[in-house]
């Protein structure tokens, strides 16, 4: 192993003379494929373990989530909401407002949220000493118990480990070929720079669902097309229900059992005709009907693929190429930035268990995820929030189940501050009265259910709720009133 010392710092890894001359690679112990929350976190983590790593990320570190997804959208999420705020401010004895919206400002403002954040983390890669190469990998192989990864045709990087966190993109629809003018992905729609009159989103999940609600808000004309019966299908049906009539209100008109079957094309607009017989036109289309994985490598002597195009895992993230491991969207497990960054760290420590003899995985300090239990969050407003087993999946998992819930309406602090809509729920195994699920809709949901993570990932039993103090007022004490509902002793309800 090399190292080397920069700004005062030991950097363990180097570089080495391969044997055609003069022609240096990097050698290190781990070398991780993208830089998104799976491969930057993994890295930061490795290099705090001692462990020399190395990470390829051809555009900028952060990935979709921080350049084109989770954080420009929560930066234009809060804008929209301020501005629903501010029309509605006359409720609170607030008149005489004059405003109007300057999309060009509130696009620079996201640009440089994001712009920001990434150079925080190429900060935190410096001052570490983490090496970064902006290098695109096109060839994986195994030669004596190590990995030469290759780009561009030249061998730059020999190490005992590899990460693949390569990530994923936006599906397209074979009539419907993304031109970023008209017909736009989740990554096109951050790059405008104005506002579209009117946009017809295709697919009605999480991301379609958190941009219907921020356009709707700046008063673009949105329509939903969804194939299944409920819009944000994965989530419990009374939940998805509630976001619908929340997003009608707003005047979005949703279209759910529909296809899109044909499309014309105008000079201004497209017109869409749908499987119901009606046809709806708008200037932009969204369209956002999932994702699919990003793995271009050519692999020498073996196949990381499973059927569906993803790298099958087993519970420690590692493929069926030993020290080869898959992370994030890759693998397919479940698509969301903090999945990948939590997949990350479990394969970082697998790896110090593994290079410095600390024994077996069953000493680790994190343990194989349980992806049930890890919270979803869609930003709309109502904003949507979960964690655990659904009411549907928890009559299929158990015997018998209890479910409790509590409005915002009954909560002292979400009357005060004008946010009324929404409720917690909350299941429980009625056997041991172990807390299995909880589904949130309302003002702060995303923020609330890390208790409800916390809760289930513990095994907490409803009788573990009653022994903790909520703080009031605050919203969270819907958490408690809703366990409380699953025995019918809620305080403030009837």
């Amino acid at each position: 192993m090399v190292s080397r010392v920069e700004d005062g710092r030991l950097v363990m890894g180097g570089s080495l003379k391969c044997k055609k001359g003069e022609f240096v690679v990097n050698d290190y112990t781990v070398a991780i494929i993208g830089g998104g929350p799976g491969g930057y976190e993994t890295a930061i983590r490795l290099n705090q373990l001692g462990i020399s790593v190395i990470c390829f990320e051809k555009e900028r570190l952060g990935g979709v989530c921080l350049n084109k997804g989770c954080i420009p959208t929560k930066a234009l999420v809060k804008v929209a909401e301020l501005y629903t705020e501010m029309k509605h401010a006359d409720e609170f004895g607030l008149q005489n407002f004059d405003f109007e919206i300057n999309y060009q400002k509130i696009f620079n403002r996201k640009s440089e949220v994001v712009e920001k954040l990434v150079s925080g983390i190429e900060f935190l890669f410096h001052k570490r000493g983490i090496k970064l190469e902006k290098q695109t990998i096109q060839k994986i192989e195994k030669k004596e118990q190590r990995y030469h990864l290759y780009s561009s045709g030249e061998l730059c990087c020999i190490s005992d480990y590899v990460i693949i966190a390569t990530g994923s993109e936006p599906k397209e629809l074979s009539f419907l070929k993304f031109d970023n003018q008209n017909i736009l992905s989740s990554d096109h729609v951050l790059s405008m720079c104005q506002l579209p009159k009117s946009i017809t989103i295709i697919g009605g999940g999480v991301i379609g669902c958190e941009f219907a609600s921020i356009f709707a808000q700046f008063g673009v004309n949105v329509n939903i097309v969804e194939y299944q019966s409920e819009i944000i299908p994965t989530e419990d049906e009374e939940i998805s229900k509630r976001l619908a009539l929340a997003l009608k209100k707003m005047g979005i008109k949703i279209f759910t059992n529909t296809s899109v079957e044909k499309t014309n094309k105008t000079e201004n607009e497209i017109e869409l005709i749908l499987s119901n017989g009606k046809k709806i036109t708008s200037e932009k289309v969204l369209v956002s009907v999932g994702r699919k994985p990003v793995f271009d490598i050519q692999t020498i002597g073996f196949d990381l693929h499973d059927d569906k195009g993803f790298i099958g895992v087993n519970d420690f993230c590692m493929t069926n190429v030993e020290n080869i491991f898959a992370i994030g969207d890759i693998n397919g497990k479940l698509m969301l930035a903090h999945t990948a960054a939590k997949q990350g760290l479990l394969v970082a420590e697998y790896i110090f268990h593994k290079t410095k003899d600390q024994g077996d995985e069953h000493k680790m300090k994190l343990l194989p995820l349980k992806y049930e239990n890890i919270p979803s969050c869609i930003f709309t407003n109502p904003e949507v929030a979960s964690c655990g087993l659904t009411e549907k999946k928890a009559k299929e998992s158990y015997k018998e189940i209890k479910t409790g819930k509590f409005p915002y309406v009954a909560n002292g602090k979400a009357l005060g501050i004008g946010a009324i809509f929404g409720f917690v729920k909350t299941i429980i195994n009625s056997e041991n009265d172990e807390i299995v699920g909880m589904h949130i809709i309302g003002h702060l949901a995303t923020e609330l259910v890390a208790q409800a993570s916390i809760l289930i990932s513990t095994k907490a039993k409803v009788s573990d709720v009653a022994n903790i103090v909520f703080a009031h007022p605050t919203i969270s004490e819907c958490i408690m009133e809703s366990v409380e509902d699953t025995h019918k002793m809620a305080i403030h309800l009837v």
